[in-house]
């Protein structure tokens, strides 16, 4: 199973690179998962539901089960958050997983970079950041010191086959 990430500050466009890669990937043939981190606080299930209610009352699994797809809420309560490997480890094998964020893991990476938010490129100190995919080539390459690849961020057909090449697939 390769592994092939999505990084990037707020707002960067991560999301919608990863889901266009995700279809250019699955029509290309692969079978993709993905691993989305998110700092903020999480709750796939709604106050009153009879899953939010086992999982109030105490339980540190639940599962919720129906005929088209199923969910296993693991409650953390006071441990800490696992590593990204560790849920790797529960995922069903596929040919990539994709993971959006994890921005610090050693993983190989692209950047998602939207000049607007002013923020500094993670690649500049990342060197798990194999290219970035940018709505500002021309400025991203100004800023590196080295000679990664830069894409423009809708350049998905490009981005998708460096990942797959990347991850032996091409």
């Amino acid at each position: 199973m390769k592994v092939y990430g999505v990084t990037g500050w707020k707002n960067s466009g991560k999301t919608g690179l990863m889901e266009r890669l995700i279809t250019d990937m699955t029509e290309f043939g692969l079978r993709v998962s993905t691993v989305k981190h998110a700092h903020h606080r999480l709750d796939v299930d709604q106050p009153g539901k009879d899953s939010y209610r086992h999982r109030a009352a105490g339980a540190e699994q639940v599962m919720l089960v129906t005929h088209k797809r199923w969910v296993l809420m693991d409650e953390l309560r006071d441990h800490a958050e696992p590593p990204l490997e560790e849920m790797l480890d529960k995922m069903r094998s596929v040919d990539l997983v994709l993971i959006e964020g994890y921005k610090r893991d050693r993983h190989p990476k692209i950047e998602a970079c939207r000049m607007a938010t002013r923020q500094r490129l993670i690649a500049i100190d990342d060197p798990t950041i194999q290219a970035v995919a940018t709505d500002s080539p021309e400025e991203v390459r100004a800023q590196l010191t080295d000679d990664r690849l830069i894409f423009h961020l809708d350049d998905t057909v490009q981005i998708a086959a460096f990942i797959r090449k990347e991850c032996g697939f091409a």
